[in-house]
């Protein structure tokens, strides 16, 4: 490993307890002992891609997905099937005990049963797809430990608390023209409205930011409903939902269509066991009509792509243009300033950033 300070090539011997010997200096993260296998110099590499050199700011949930991806990509085999073989070697060691078998005889049975076990486990996929760390633990298993070294988070991440709720309370947002409501922003995702709403992205454009059918609708507002949403099976019924809530409502599904997001080589799809749709959902997401026997399997196995997932400063840009189009329309000054061009960003395109690093 390379020392962050010195830039020395450590051996495992020379860098104990997180401390270079060679210039004392403490580091936070070791590719040996957390199970990112990140190093401090990779954090600041991705980090730095993220955020356009420090030029925008992302949220700790975006650096989660960069720094897990290759090790998402990776994945084959989930730790609870080596318990499983675990479960029974031990079997086999009990009968063995008890039995008139000759033990060696049983311990080659086991060692066999098993080998098929993690084969069978492999080829159904057990584990595939199943960050090592999840996207809550990340906080504390990896941006605690760099808190401690550093006494900050990584140069351009938010320290900022995700907001608890939309702002359908007050009802207003700050457009370009003052206190004015245009619209509403409906994402579930918390992170994502953190890293939207301190962007400024929402006030720009007049969108109150809403996690719900029931808070958009709560709003006081006849504007359009811009819906930003994970590549997956909630989120593909989110827009179903508000539909049905927001009846002669505009309603813009603005998230990023599975056939498309699976299909770019940069895109890794990750599994939550404990988010997988159950059959009301798959019967649901079937009615649609729009998936393909093949995606709805793969929506039912818990498979998504999240938002956090995208590149922020391609996710701005979307949002950014989605939303000048979408309000244009209802804000005079808004549309002037579309039709000049200065509120739309160029869409960030180029070769992917961080997926080898």
């Amino acid at each position: 490993m390379i020392c962050p300070h010195c830039e020395h090539d450590l051996l495992r011997r020379e860098r104990t307890g997180n401390r270079c010997s060679r210039c004392s200096k403490q580091y936070a993260l070791d590719p040996k002992t957390n199970p990112l296998r990140l190093n401090d110099l990779r954090v600041r590499r991705i980090t730095a891609a993220l955020t356009d050199e420090g030029r925008i700011g992302i949220v700790p949930d975006q650096l989660w997905y960069a720094l897990s991806r290759k090790r998402i990509k990776d994945s084959t085999f989930a730790q609870g099937c080596l318990g499983m073989a675990a479960v029974v070697g031990g079997v086999a060691v009990v009968a063995a005990v008890v039995s008139e078998i000759p033990h060696p005889l049983i311990v080659t049975g086991a060692m066999l049963i098993a080998a098929l076990v993690i084969g069978a486990a492999r080829s159904a996929g057990a584990g595939k797809g199943i960050p090592p760390v999840s996207r809550e633990a990340f906080p504390g298993q990896v941006l605690a430990e760099w808190r401690k070294v550093y006494g900050a988070l990584p140069p351009g991440v938010l320290d900022a608390k995700a907001p608890k709720g939309g702002r359908a309370a007050s009802g207003t947002a700050t457009g370009t023209g003052g206190d004015t409501t245009n619209g509403v922003l409906v994402c579930p995702d918390p992170a994502v409205v953190a890293f939207l709403v301190a962007a400024g992205l929402p006030a720009r454009y007049g969108l109150v930011p809403a996690r719900s059918p029931e808070e958009a609708r709560a709003v006081p507002s006849g504007g359009p409903v811009l819906v930003l949403h994970d590549t997956d099976a909630s989120g593909e019924l989110l827009v179903r939902q508000l539909r049905d809530a927001l009846l002669g409502r505009t309603v813009v599904d603005a998230g990023p269509p599975l056939r498309s997001v699976r299909s770019l080589p940069q895109a890794v799809a990750y599994r939550d066991p404990g988010r997988k749709p159950g059959p009301e959902q798959m019967r649901l997401l079937a009615e649609l009509g729009t998936f393909t026997p093949e995606e709805l399997k793969w929506l039912g196995k818990g498979w998504r792509f999240p938002l956090v997932g995208l590149p922020p400063a391609r996710l701005l840009a979307v949002v950014d243009r989605v939303a000048a189009q979408v309000t244009r329309g209802v804000d005079a000054d808004l549309r002037r300033a579309a039709d000049l061009g200065f509120l739309t960003w160029p869409e960030a395109a180029g070769p992917d950033l961080v997926g080898g690093r």
